[in-house]
């Protein structure tokens, strides 16, 4: 990743909430071709000492290139918005504000007695906010031993992990303020996250 100094972010509180905000990565691999698929990745573990999973369906051309070690470079992103310098006090380029973190993991297979607790585990987390949340109980064994066949879980030890964290560090209030106004009225939701992300880096 590149990483400007004045926007790098690797420590390790930052990585471990920002996986576990905006857990759709982006998963990319060497087959035959580079291979990429976009799927949730869970984390468990520690700040200093944590490990993903995540499956994918066996169709999926990347299937056939899981294996225990393949090297995987995972992907998480915050959402982003382009910046007008139409909105700074004075002439500037306009730019883009972001926040990813990636993480170059090695690929561990899963057993079936794994991957099931993945999903119970996946299936939990995200029902758990929902009005009235999924008791997986609830699925037919048949839908799901239908389903439980047709993917591939794995776990994924980092080996390296990189962050960054770009919202206008080193402009003057009057810009920061600027900004996050303008981002606010932009009809686009995800623009107005960026807004509340700015106003975090800032303290505003």
């Amino acid at each position: 990743m590149y990483q400007p100094s004045k926007y790098k972010n690797n420590d390790s509180q930052f990585i471990f909430n920002f996986i576990k905000e905006y857990p759709f990565a982006t998963l990319v691999l060497q087959g035959p071709e580079l291979l990429a698929t976009h799927v949730p990745v869970l984390v468990e573990g520690s700040e200093q000492n944590f490990r993903l999973y995540a499956h994918i369906a066996n169709h999926n051309p990347m299937w056939k290139q899981l294996e225990n070690e393949k090297e995987i470079l995972v992907i998480f992103k915050s959402p982003d918005a382009y910046i007008s310098s139409s909105w700074y006090t004075e002439p500037d380029i306009p730019t883009w504000d972001y926040s990813a973190v990636h993480i170059n993991a090695r690929l561990q297979l899963q057993t079936e007695e794994e991957l099931h607790r993945s999903l119970e585990n996946l299936i939990s987390h995200f029902e758990r906010n929902q009005e009235n949340p999924l008791d997986i109980n609830q699925i037919p064994k048949k839908v799901w031993d239908e389903n439980f066949k047709e993917i591939t879980g794995f776990w994924l030890m980092p080996t390296k992990v990189a962050g960054i964290a770009k919202f206008h560090q080193g402009f003057q209030k009057e810009d920061i303020k600027n900004i996050t106004e303008q981002l606010n009225k932009q009809s686009k939701c995800p623009m107005d996250n960026v807004s509340i992300l700015i106003k975090k880096q800032h303290d505003l």
